[in-house]
């Protein structure tokens, strides 16, 4: 999978009672954004399944990234729908957790996610991209896959790739500027 997009966020919190609703946010999400849930790393339950895919696919979700478990995947890969998870299990949320709020900051694998941040994902997994640091991530960016260019091309014409590395100051464009 691979996704691109502005993330919709939603926290989920312990279930009350009565439970509250697991996914009836997935109308107001738009075509291009990306479903980011804060279940706050639960193993023990799921809060995306079968319909929550199927709607998001239908409606031009770019894709789900979530902080627990997911269920029914069978059904995201038949679609080709983007969905990331730490893990997946047949254990329904329903009736255990609730959403509690949409479109606030939230916390995924230990990452500030807010409405709004790039999301982009990829077969090694997802990153975030801060609306407010975007055009200088994206410059580096170029710097960095230009720099990797020239190394390759280096090492075609015999270069040592600790040469090539020093020469296209490859290890500070990778490292955090004070």
């Amino acid at each position: 999978f691979r996704l691109c997009g502005r993330a919709f966020t939603m926290h989920m919190t312990p279930a009350e009672i009565p439970a509250g609703s697991v996914g009836d946010y997935i109308d107001d999400v738009k075509p291009g954004e990306v479903v980011v849930i804060d279940n706050h790393g639960r193993e023990d339950m799921t809060v995306w399944g079968d319909i929550l895919t199927f709607v998001a696919k239908k409606m031009g979700v770019e894709g789900t990234v979530i902080d627990g478990h997911c269920r029914d995947v069978h059904l995201a890969l038949e679609r080709e729908y983007p969905l990331y998870s730490r893990g997946w299990s047949m254990r329904t949320g329903k009736d255990r957790v609730q959403l509690d709020q949409v479109n606030v900051p939230v916390s995924i694998g230990g990452a500030r996610v807010e409405p709004g941040d790039i999301l982009l994902g990829d077969a090694d997994g997802v990153v975030c991209l801060p609306q407010a640091k975007v055009d200088d991530i994206l410059k580096i960016c170029v710097q960095i896959e230009e720099a990797e260019e020239h190394i390759r091309a280096a090492i075609d014409g015999g270069m040592r790739l600790d040469e090539a590395r020093k020469e296209f100051r490859y290890h500070q464009l990778q490292s955090r500027e004070e």
